[in-house]
């Protein structure tokens, strides 16, 4: 086989595609943004930054993705973000 052959020669490449779940945090009436913003830095791993931007959109828009990945990885997240009663949901 020339290098010309090889050069040209299709390589298939097998991909594993791994679903992207969401936790959604909801907005309430219940909470303060310190509460909110601490709580997403415990359970999500947020910088303080990320934390605040996500309160505020949460709290003009009604809601907002906080976190993306496996479900595996997302699940204990969100049972924090509930036991610390705020009100998210896996998507």
């Amino acid at each position: 086989m020339s290098l010309k052959e090889k050069i040209s020669e299709e390589v298939c490449l097998e991909e594993e595609v791994v679903k992207q779940n969401e936790i959604v945090l909801h907005n309430d009436d219940v909470n303060t943004f310190d509460h909110v913003i601490d709580t997403l830095v415990y359970a999500c791993d947020h910088t303080p930054e990320q934390a605040e931007q996500c309160a505020i959109i949460v709290h003009y828009k009604g809601k907002c993705t906080v976190k993306t990945g496996a479900y595996d990885d997302l699940e204990p997240r969100c049972i924090m973000l509930l036991k610390a009663g705020l009100s998210a949901e896996i998507i």
